[in-house]
């Protein structure tokens, strides 16, 4: 993967034709109707940038900034343009530029890029002392005080939406090597991501009951880099480029028949580590292997037959309705299986989602850089959610689960948002009875 526009295989950025079908899917563009908002309009930036004919501007990293990046342009394109390299690659050029200045900028991005998430161990540090400051009574006591306004701007804009820390962490959930009580037909490796491991360590727990209840030996590393997603989507290749390296070296590819992500963003990366260290001599085979063996959970277990759970999930009927993660339907191009598993679950009735596909607004950190946007995407996706009476939202992905969670809350509504591995791994322990 080139770093910069101008190092791009110039064949990326001819790939599309102007033909406008992108258009209906793109949420800021659907805001806005400004063609500069779209993703040809913002492809056109690009070419132009490449060709020398435009600079590398504040206005262009403000518009690349406004980009989700959830690639709905990707499953509309009928070119097949790869969006998601021209994404990474203008915000990587963006940066090289230095397009962006600002030492409070560049500070919080040393302190969370560089630092916290280069470290699983130092990033779970923080996530103990977010959470002593949230169960002590500090958080409630700084907000009714509004003490917070004593904060940063760009802090203070955060900290409202910090969610509620696990009391325990992956590594205390989950042993690094457990086995299904009968023949184990699979080695896989199970990934327990960043956001995941911190908020909703008990999804990597279902996950890896769902994967022993389905025939498969699991083996899950208690310190796990991040997967480097975030920061290819925000620029720093190099740094995305290590994360991968780390990875790999931690898990060799060729030891398992599948290695696991439950997350759809993480996972969206996770299986594009060949073209990210396609130059590296020494990793690049390694990686195209990786590449192979890299499945979201849904997608291996409707692969390998799905065992049906013989008891509900819930102690009485449910409606459920699932919401799609951009990363997982456009960027994995996986829709049919999460759906197949959903309806495996006795007990409960499944219901279309009106827009399922539709951005709920979450975007990694898009709900903290452009919060007004990130409003809208969250009511109308709430409001969508309401329409279908559901009790149970289904989604496979932390932001979105954060972003829908809040959404609900906020909006009034009582649905219960879950991982649908928590929900198939609810109807596996409620069959012991």
């Amino acid at each position: 993967m080139a770093d910069t526009l101008q190092t791009l295989d110039y064949a990326v950025l001819q790939q599309c034709m102007h033909c406008g079908m992108c258009l209906p899917t793109c949420p800021t563009y659907d805001a806005t109707k400004h063609e500069r908002n779209s993703p040809r309009g913002r492809i056109a930036l690009m070419r132009a940038i490449a060709d020398g004919d435009l600079a590398v501007s504040q206005a262009f990293a403000d518009e690349m900034s406004y980009c989700l990046g959830c690639l709905a342009c990707q499953t509309a394109c009928p070119a097949g343009v790869n969006y998601a390299e021209l994404f990474e690659t203008a915000r990587s050029t963006i940066e090289r530029a230095d397009a962006q200045p600002g030492a409070a900028r560049s500070f919080w991005r040393w302190l969370t890029l560089r630092l916290i998430f280069t470290r699983p161990r130092l990033l779970r540090a923080a996530g103990r002392g977010l959470r002593l400051y949230q169960r002590t009574g500090l958080q409630t006591f700084a907000r009714r005080t509004r003490l917070t306004a004593l904060l940063p701007p760009a802090v203070r804009r955060v900290e409202p939406q910090a969610p509620p820390i696990a009391g325990a962490f992956s590594n205390r959930l989950i042993a690094a090597h457990e086995t299904p009580t009968g023949e184990a037909r699979y080695r896989v490796a199970l990934l327990t991501g960043c956001i995941q491991d911190l908020v909703f360590s008990d999804v990597n727990r279902d996950t890896a009951d769902v994967l022993l209840a389905n025939g498969c030996a699991v083996d899950t590393p208690p310190v796990q880099p991040c997967c480097g997603s975030l920061h290819a989507h925000n620029g720093e290749l190099d740094l995305a480029r290590g994360l991968a390296r780390r990875m790999i070296d931690l898990l060799p590819p060729d030891r398992y028949d599948a290695i696991i992500s439950n997350a759809g963003g993480c996972g969206s990366h996770l299986r594009h580590y060949g073209s990210l260290l396609a130059d590296d001599p020494v990793y690049r085979d390694r990686a195209r292997l990786w590449d192979t063996k890299l499945r979201d959970v849904q997608e291996w277990l409707a692969s390998i037959g799905p065992r049906a759970p013989k008891a509900a999930p819930f102690d009485e009927p449910v409606t459920l309705t699932y919401h799609e993660s951009c990363h997982l339907v456009h960027g994995q191009k996986i829709s049919r299986q999460p759906r197949e598993l959903l309806r495996l679950l006795p007990g409960v009735s499944f219901v279309e989602l009106p827009e399922s596909s539709w951005c709920c607004g979450s975007a990694g950190v898009y709900a903290i850089t452009q919060p007004d946007q990130a409003e809208a995407l969250m009511r109308r996706k709430t409001a969508n959610i309401g329409s279908t009476g559901a009790t149970v939202v289904a989604t496979a992905n932390p932001g979105c689960q954060l972003q829908i969670i809040r959404g609900l809350r906020e909006a009034g509504g009582s649905a219960l948002v879950l991982h649908p591995m928590s929900l198939l791994a609810r109807a596996y322990r409620n069959e012991r009875g």
